[in-house]
């Protein structure tokens, strides 16, 4: 591949580590967010991989995100973790309630993690995916600044407000849905407008409110969402259960993830269930409908690919654009 760097994953969330705090994290932050951009470039979601690395980096810079914020844990309930970010990376406090979430899902069947004023979280599916490692079922939602048109409206209200599914399958990897509300990810819009080229009808308005294909218009406009209305209404209950329950930001009044110093105090909202308590074989039998659907039916499964490029990934290493490993190295360099 012309003018990329092979990297290892030890090597890549090494190097990113490194770059992020000398950008101004601490350890357990830069850790986190290396770990989960480097996860997404092994599944081969590069928009948000080391390319979205560099996005960390900036808003650490420009203090968007407080990368030695020490987000607070509450436990109103057995079964409820509430987090303030306090600025800072969505990861760590996720990281940080993790193991405890996972435990109170086994013994009380549900669990569920709410937390409000921190950054964007990058891939969506990293966390339910790590829930479902876990044998859980899990759901989750999260939302940013305002991008994405409502229903009738032509300016934006909410996010992209993606959601993500994820399941354990008995010996495979897990089942892992992972979607915006709009019709495309920002970031795709985004680069687009950066390689000149014009995006497909139905992506998005300008700032008139007029359908464009121009990338550079649709970012001073608005996104719309898959489906008309009906990814809308997906966007607006992805809202409420991020921002509404969290006490986070509503999209509306969320600063810029782009720039400005301020956070844009995002929400996340996850569910996890322990299946087993309802269904003992939950996961053989969720193998055994994956494979009929697949094999009968041609069914395009979700994550099937991901997981297999994420194999081969920890066995060969990713191949990453050599001026994003420049751009980060010169960071991670810095003294």
């Amino acid at each position: 591949m012309a003018d990329t760097v092979r990297l290892n994953l030890d090597d890549a969330v090494s190097l990113c580590t490194r770059a992020a705090m000398a950008a101004g994290a601490s350890e357990e932050t830069a850790a986190a967010l290396a770990k989960s951009v480097v996860v997404a470039e092994a599944k081969g979601v590069e928009a948000v991989g080391l390319s979205h690395f560099l996005d960390y980096l900036d808003a650490l810079d420009a203090g968007r995100i407080d990368g030695r914020a020490e987000p607070v844990i509450t436990r109103p309930s057995l079964a409820v973790f509430v987090s303030d970010a306090n600025g800072g990376a969505a990861h760590t406090g996720f990281d940080r309630a993790f193991g405890d979430l996972a435990k109170a899902a086994r013994l009380f069947g549900v669990a569920i993690f709410s937390q409000r004023n921190a950054f964007t979280c990058g891939e969506l599916g990293y966390f339910t995916a790590r829930l479902a490692g876990e044998g859980l079922v899990s759901f989750a939602a999260t939302n940013g600044p305002a991008l994405l048109a409502g229903a009738g409206a032509t300016k934006p209200v909410y996010c992209t407000n993606p959601m993500s599914f994820a399941a354990p399958v008995e010996n495979s990897a897990p089942l892992v849905i992972d979607q915006s509300s709009s019709a495309t990810a920002f970031v795709s819009i985004r680069k687009a407008a950066e390689e000149g080229r014009e995006i497909p009808a139905g992506w998005a308005l300008d700032a008139q409110g007029r359908p464009t294909t121009d990338p550079a218009a649709a970012m001073k406009g608005a996104l719309l969402a898959f489906g008309g209305n009906r990814g809308a209404n997906i966007a607006l209950m992805v809202e409420v259960l991020a921002a509404g329950l969290s006490g986070a930001n509503w999209s509306l009044d969320a600063p810029s993830f782009s720039e400005g110093r301020e956070s844009p105090g995002t929400g996340l909202f996850v569910l996890a269930i322990d299946p087993k308590l309802i269904d003992p074989d939950f996961s053989a039998r969720l193998k055994a409908q994956l494979d009929r659907l697949a094999s009968d039916y041609r069914v395009h499964l979700p994550g099937v690919s991901r997981g297999k490029a994420k194999m081969l990934a920890k066995a060969l290493g990713i191949d990453v654009p050599a001026d994003i490993v420049r751009r980060i190295t010169a960071v991670a360099e810095r003294t």
